[in-house]
């Protein structure tokens, strides 16, 4: 019987990976990210070697570099990279400036929502993500985290998952969620939702739930942080945000779709509890409408 072979899905969005890495980087690391950014259409064509004496590196730094993108080595980065130069993104990130009309500053945000669910698109893996649906259908209960900004994903996450038959819990207060945390167990799923990853109060309540034992799926934008020290299963977006636009919507759009592919997922895999428990919900909210 002929062994099947697993292909592994190919790495996309190479660049904005490299991109949303730099600053976290040590100084080699960041060098050779930089050479790959600003010379990609020439490393296409060179070898490991080439690219370590241009950097002056070690190859071994090289390819270090590349399984931090998620790559298997420099070779799969080469072909990343590759259909990077000849698939460009269709809008380009920028910043608003004080001489920005309206017209000018819709466009850009609009263009920048766009451009965050097609990076995120790429970022985020669909084997983790199966990972997160195969967590929370094995949980006894999910709690959502998040605060701020995140709160309102977090809610609105906690009222998907209970529309479908999944027993969940949000808590927005930090307070709550320590609470909450160290009362999960390992029959407990923990849903965190936190763009920076380094927000004190998610990061606490995160850290206090794996240490109860229960599976913590984290829901972050792309790059190192200290809350994946503390995750089991990470979801990543890829939202940039600017000087005008910090804490912008681009991140929660992002994060929505990330949500709105976890509740999918739930849902066909439990498809006629779902379906049963969405017409329920959907009587009892009908008779709240006149």
């Amino acid at each position: 019987m002929a062994r099947k072979t697993t292909v592994s899905p190919p790495l996309e969005g190479v660049l904005d990976r490299l991109r949303a890495l730099r600053e976290t980087l040590p100084p080699t690391a960041r060098r050779i990210a930089d050479y790959l950014i600003d010379h990609a259409a020439d490393v296409v064509h060179m070898s490991v070697t080439e690219v370590a004496e241009r950097t002056d590196s070690s190859e071994g730094s090289v390819v270090g570099l590349c399984q931090q993108v998620g790559a298997r080595g420099f070779q799969q980065v080469k072909i990343a990279l590759a259909r990077d130069l000849v698939q460009p993104v269709q809008f380009i990130h920028e910043d608003l400036t004080p001489r920005d009309d309206l017209a000018t500053v819709t466009s850009k945000i609009f263009n920048s929502g766009l451009q965050a669910i097609q990076d995120t698109m790429k970022a985020l893996s669909v084997a983790d993500l199966g990972r997160a649906v195969s967590a929370i259908r094995k949980a006894k209960r999910v709690e959502v985290f998040g605060i701020g900004s995140a709160a309102t994903i977090a809610e609105d996450a906690n009222y998907r998952l209970l529309r479908i038959g999944v027993e969940s819990r949000v808590s927005v207060d930090s307070h709550i969620q320590s609470i909450t945390a160290s009362l999960c167990t390992a029959r407990s799923a923990v849903l965190t939702i936190s763009h920076s990853g380094s927000t004190i109060e998610t990061l606490t309540a995160t850290r206090l739930a794996k240490e109860a034992g229960a599976t913590t799926i984290v829901v972050t934008n792309y790059g190192r942080s200290p809350i994946l020290e503390y995750a089991d299963i990470v979801l990543n977006t890829m939202a940039r945000e600017t000087q005008f636009r910090t804490e912008a919507m681009t991140s929660r759009i992002a994060q929505l779709a990330v949500i709105d592919a976890l509740i999918a997922g739930l849902a066909l895999a439990d498809y006629d509890r779902s379906v049963k428990t969405i017409n329920k919900t959907f009587e009892v909210l009908a008779s709240k409408r006149v």
